[in-house]
Parts: C-alpha cells; structure tokens; sequence
C-alpha cells in the first residue's frame, strides 16, 4: 500500500478532561509504576544473587520481571508525562514505537505465562523427573522461544499497520498508541489488517490460554491427591493467586482484541485497557514471588548482609 501519511503528531485523550481527576489519576499511576518497577528489579536482583533461587521457577520468574519492566515503562512514563505536562501529543515515529514495543512486549508475555505454567505443571505433577525435564538448555530454549514466538507473530500484521496512510484524523481516543485507535483513524481500507489483526490475537491470546488453562488443570487434579490437607490448602492457595493475575491479564486483553468488530466500544476498552497495563503488572511481582517463603527468606539475609556491611564500613 503507498504511504500516503499526512499527519506528523497524534493527540492522545488521556484518561479524563478533569483537572482534578487528571491530578488523582497522576499520583495513584505514579505510585504504581514506582511499585511495579522496584517489586520487578527486586525480583530480578534477588534471583541473581541468591544461589537457592537459581532454579528453573525464578529463572522464569526473571525474564517475566525484564518483560514487566519494559511492558509498563513503554506506557507509563508518557502517561504520566501527558498527565503533568497538559501536553498530549505524541510524534507519528513516537506513536509507532510505543506500539510496536507494546504489542511484542505483551505478547511474548503471554507465551512466557504459558511457559511458566507449564514449568509449575512438571514440578508439582511429575517432581521426580523435573530437573532432567527443566533443564538448563531447554528452559533458555524456552525464552528464547517466546521472544520469537512475541516478535514474529505480530511483526507482519504490524508492519502492514505502519504503512497505513493518516489524512487528517490524528485524536486517538487512548492513553497510549494501540493499534485498534490507530486502524481507526486510518484513511484506508483495513477490514483485512483487522481480519489478521484477529486472527493473530486469537492464536497468541486463546492459544497460550489453553496451555496455561491444561497445565493448572493438570496441578489441581495432582493437588486433590495430596494426603496432606495443609498441603493440599497451600499448594491452592498459590494456584489461586497466580489464577487471579492470569485471569486479569487475559481477560482484559481478550476483551479489547478478540472482538469482531472495532467500531464500537473504545472508552470501554481504553478503561479495561487499565487492567493490562497497570493492575497486572502492579500485582505479578507480589503475586508469584514477593508472597513465596523462599523468596522472603533470601530478601531477609540479603538485607541483614547489607546492613552487617555498612556497620562494618562505618566502624
């Protein structure tokens, strides 16, 4: 398709045009992100640091906290830089990087997810043969499969994004620069990049769910066979806790995507759009380690260390 782009900046609406709304939405997105990105980097020192957590979990758990980190700092940061400036526009090349970087981030994440089911579904149903099973090759081999299976799923149907023509529509009614806003305001015909946007929303979203839905099927059969009622209540307790944030994750995302149709809805999605964005990634870093007993453990003796070393370096 010919690039026939006429507009150079697009103005995103934000949450609200309420002053006060814009000043309590500022600080509450302020004190997420700052939580969201400590909880992630506390995660990504501690699994480094202590031997105990080098374990294929935690290795796991590491390259979801990197995603995490680079997910919300490609949506966050400018958010709250419209916020507090009054200044909502954002360059044509700005618009498409925050999309292209929203759009793999989130994917890969969502392979990741099914990764990290499937690697709790080994331990807790077959112990015996994890480690052979998860080993050090195929868990990196797991990666790095979903960093592929993120970049090149979505790198066609966003390519043919970027090559859209923008006429003279340029207001994206978001916070940030999705695609579904984006087809919108194109001045083309896009019901076959919206027919490829679904379908490949379908594979990523419904297929990965699939697997994460089987593997913890899977764990809570293995769990009703525990003989231990406080095993059994703790080994539910976790799965209900990482069920929760998979739920959130998936279900606000299967709501802006897999949907026939994108004419309708865009202040319901921009509102859901909320929970992908900033709940999730506020809860995962609590949710499947920050509330772990190992975990607890290590951030303890690391923090009397550190403290032993500074009395040290004061005597």
């Amino acid at each position: 398709m010919e690039n026939q782009t006429m507009v150079r900046n697009f103005v995103l609406l934000g949450f609200t045009e309420v002053q006060n709304l814009k000043t309590l939405i500022f600080v509450i997105l302020l004190l997420t992100y700052i939580l969201t990105i400590m909880g992630n980097i506390v995660i990504i020192t501690i699994t480094l640091l202590d031997h105990r957590l080098q374990t294929p979990m935690y290795y796991f758990l590491r390259n979801f906290s990197l995603l995490e980190i680079g997910f919300t700092s490609t949506v966050i940061p400018k958010a709250l830089f419209n916020l507090a400036s009054g200044n909502s526009t954002i360059s044509l090349a700005g618009c498409y990087v925050q999309a292209f970087l929203y759009i793999v981030l989130g994917t890969t994440e969502f392979f990741l997810l099914a990764v990290m089911s499937f690697d709790r579904c080994v331990a807790i149903c077959y112990p015996l043969s994890y480690t052979t099973t998860m080993n050090e090759q195929v868990c990196e081999l797991l990666v790095l499969a979903s960093w592929f299976g993120g970049f090149f799923l979505v790198l066609g149907p966003l390519l043919a994004l970027f090559q859209l023509p923008f006429c003279s529509q340029n207001i994206i009614n978001h916070f940030f620069c999705d695609n579904a806003p984006l087809i919108k305001l194109a001045c083309a015909n896009t019901r076959l990049l919206e027919l490829v946007d679904f379908t490949v929303a379908v594979i990523s979203l419904l297929g990965t769910l699939t697997i994460t839905i089987l593997s913890y099927a899977k764990i809570i059969f293995t769990i009703l066979s525990f003989p231990s009622s406080l095993g059994r209540q703790k080994a539910f307790s976790t799965c209900i806790s990482h069920l929760t944030v998979v739920s959130i994750t998936y279900g606000s995302c299967i709501f802006m995507y897999i949907k026939p149709t994108r004419k309708s809805g865009v202040d319901l999605s921009k509102a859901v759009s909320i929970l992908n964005t900033v709940v999730s990634p506020f809860l995962n870093p609590f949710i499947y380690s920050l509330r772990n007993k190992q975990v607890q453990i290590a951030l303890r003796q690391t923090f009397r260390v550190r403290t032993m070393f500074s009395h040290v370096a004061k005597v």
